[in-house]
């Protein structure tokens, strides 16, 4: 299906030519003619599928489409007509950039709210005009509006994105805080996007939304064929000497390849870029321990091509819309089988290839065969070539306040006299 097949406003469609869209993604050509038609949607779309662009189409296909607008109340009050809930700060991030790319050329005003930057500012940004759009995380999001920095009693299309991810993060409690304080169901166009249309967020949407068309899909399967697998079984003393290999081979200067390297732990994740860093390679990492503006950087960097790799953990990769990554390494292999799914995901988008790599040790092991049940297929195990095996440099500490290099050995401890004993004079 074409967009150009669909009822989408001229003013739209420009915006989606300049993204350089022209044909719907499967989950797009599923939602969009109900979404258009003004039907509310619960739909199943893994990361990568196109389900940003589906949601925030319809969105603004109906903010045009209606001759209402955005108001500010006395006393500098916003009342946005649209409003977008997402569970982590990259992917407001992320939705921000993209709604922003598809509205180039519409007169609609658009903020985002989340933690971690400038709260003042943020908060400025609401008061200081009219606001179409806004975006954030409920946390953010809450304590905005209780200090009635916004209203949300004029949101005509609501959007509640990874509501997986809001029941795992524990974000539950304030989501509902919120839709229970907007219009009613019936007053407004309301998606839900979920990687697991699970039970409990089906509920949510049968609650909150009108009667919503459930969209679900158990695999994306052509996310999978586009994605090349190989799986390597090795010692877990030996893995990082192999990953440097391979980076080495497969991103050498010139090819422009970016890859990202999934880990199960924050402690693994720190260990794997300062020995990345201490043999040439440069690498970003994401965690939540990271500061927010320093994650933010981060993805910028690696978005704009000046770092070729990125490592990342479930919580802190989740939801994040990358183009142009070539390779995905699984430097530990998830628990969870849909993780697997979701890492794979960030390559192979927008009908492009990519690799997906996986290095199996004696623990990773276990997890296989829930990974090939849940995907469908069972990769062939290979035994890497020994020239993959590199001599490794080990890493310099980075060095700290007072010119030391942290995991420096401590200076020997001073030695002390030890007072001495009086003895006893023996009893008469």
């Amino acid at each position: 299906m074409q967009f150009t097949d669909l009822a989408i406003p001229d003013a739209v469609m420009t915006g989606i030519h300049a993204c350089g869209f022209t044909e719907c993604t499967p989950i797009q050509a599923l939602t969009l003619p109900l979404t258009l038609a003004g039907r509310d949607v619960a739909g199943q779309a893994q990361t990568g599928t196109g389900k940003t662009a589906a949601f925030l189409i319809a969105a603004l296909a109906r903010l045009v489409g209606k001759a209402e607008e955005s108001v500010v109340e006395p006393g500098g009050i916003s009342r946005p007509r649209a409003l977008i809930i997402a569970p982590t700060r990259e992917l407001v991030f992320q939705i921000e950039s993209d709604a922003r790319k598809l509205a180039a050329h519409l007169d609609l005003k658009i903020a985002a709210v989340y933690g971690g930057v400038d709260y003042e500012k943020q908060r400025l940004s609401l008061v200081e005009g009219r606001i179409d759009l806004l975006i954030g995380t409920p946390g953010r999001l809450i304590d905005y509006f209780k200090q009635k920095v916004y209203r949300v009693s004029g949101v005509e299309v609501l959007v509640i994105d990874e509501a997986d991810r809001m029941f795992d993060m524990g974000f539950i409690d304030d989501l509902r805080f919120l839709l229970r304080r907007l219009p009613p169901f019936d007053k407004r166009l309301s998606m839900l996007f979920s990687a697991t249309l699970s039970y409990r967020a089906q509920e949510l949407s049968y609650e909150y939304m009108d009667s919503p068309e459930v969209i679900s899909t158990t695999v994306d399967r052509r996310a999978v064929s586009q994605v090349t697998q190989r799986l390597f079984h090795v010692e877990g003393r030996r893995k990082i000497s192999l990953l440097v290999g391979l980076l080495r081979r497969d991103l050498a200067e010139g090819q422009g390849g970016r890859a990202m390297i999934f880990v199960n732990t924050k402690r693994m994740g720190e260990k794997l870029k300062e020995w990345l860093r201490g043999n040439g390679i440069q690498a970003g990492y994401l965690s939540g321990d990271v500061p927010q503006t320093k994650r933010l950087q981060t993805l910028r960097r690696f978005q704009d091509g000046l770092i070729p790799v990125l490592i990342a953990t479930d919580v802190a990769g989740r939801g994040l819309h990358i183009d142009g990554v070539t390779h995905v390494i699984n430097f530990d292999l998830p628990e969870n089988p849909e993780d697997y799914l979701h890492r794979i995901g960030r390559t192979a988008r927008a009908g492009a290839t990519g690799d997906a790599i996986s290095l199996v040790d004696e623990d990773g092991a276990y997890n296989l065969e829930a990974i090939f049940a849940y995907i469908g297929v069972e990769i062939a195990a290979e035994w890497p070539e020994a020239e993959l095996f590199v001599h490794l440099a080990r890493p310099v500490p980075p060095v700290v306040d007072g010119g030391q290099s942290n995991g420096a050995a401590p200076p020997p401890p001073v030695a002390t006299a030890r007072p001495r004993r009086r003895r006893r004079k023996p009893s008469a």
